[in-house]
C-alpha cells in the first residue's frame, strides 16, 4: 500500500507493534508513534501515551463492522490521565471508496458528540491522494500551538 507522507507517496504495510517518526509539520516538530491496531496489541498503547497533546486516530470509513470497536477503544483511552488536555482529531479515511462512511456517519458510530473532555474535529480524507490531510493537520498544530503558549 502507498501514502503521501508530506508530498512524497511511500510504500506502506500493516504496522505490527509501532513506528516512531519525528514530523515537522508548520514549524512544529511533533514525534509521531503509529501504533499497531491489533487487540493483542491495544493493552501497550498507554506507555505511548505520557507528555502527548495530540491523537490522531485514522478510521476506515469502509469498515462498518468494526466501528463499535474503535468507538469502545477511543473512549478508553480518552479515560487515560496522561492524555488530559490532548486534542483528538479523526481522519474518516478512504473517501474515495464507494459505500464508505461519510465524516458525519463516523462521527455519529464514535459518539464523537458526547466528548466533552477534550477538544476533538473529524476530518474526511484520503490518504492516498492526501486530500484531507492539509486541513486536519492544521486543525491539531492550531491546538498544540495554543496549548503550548497558554501554560
Amino acid at each position: 500500500m502507498n501514502y503521501r507522507h508530506l508530498g512524497e507517496i511511500v510504500e506502506t504495510q500493516p504496522t505490527i507493534g509501532s513506528n516512531v517518526e519525528e514530523v515537522n509539520y508548520k514549524n512544529i516538530k511533533m514525534q509521531m508513534w503509529d501504533l499497531g491496531g491489533q487487540s493483542s496489541l491495544r493493552a501497550s498503547w498507554q506507555i505511548y501515551f505520557s507528555n502527548s497533546q495530540g491523537i490522531i486516530l485514522v478510521v476506515d470509513s469502509t469498515d462498518r463492522n468494526r466501528i463499535s470497536i474503535v468507538k469502545e477503544e477511543l473512549f478508553r483511552i480518552l479515560e487515560c490521565a496522561e492524555l488530559k488536555g490532548a486534542s483528538i482529531l479523526v481522519f474518516a479515511n478512504k473517501q474515495d471508496v464507494k459505500g464508505a462512511m461519510t465524516a458525519t456517519e463516523v462521527s455519529k458510530a464514535l459518539n464523537l458528540q458526547n466528548i466533552k473532555s477534550h477538544d476533538w474535529h473529524i476530518q474526511s480524507c484520503c490518504a492516498l491522494t492526501g486530500d484531507g490531510l492539509g486541513p486536519g493537520m492544521d486543525w491539531l498544530t492550531e491546538r498544540i500551538s495554543s496549548h503550548k503558549t497558554s501554560k
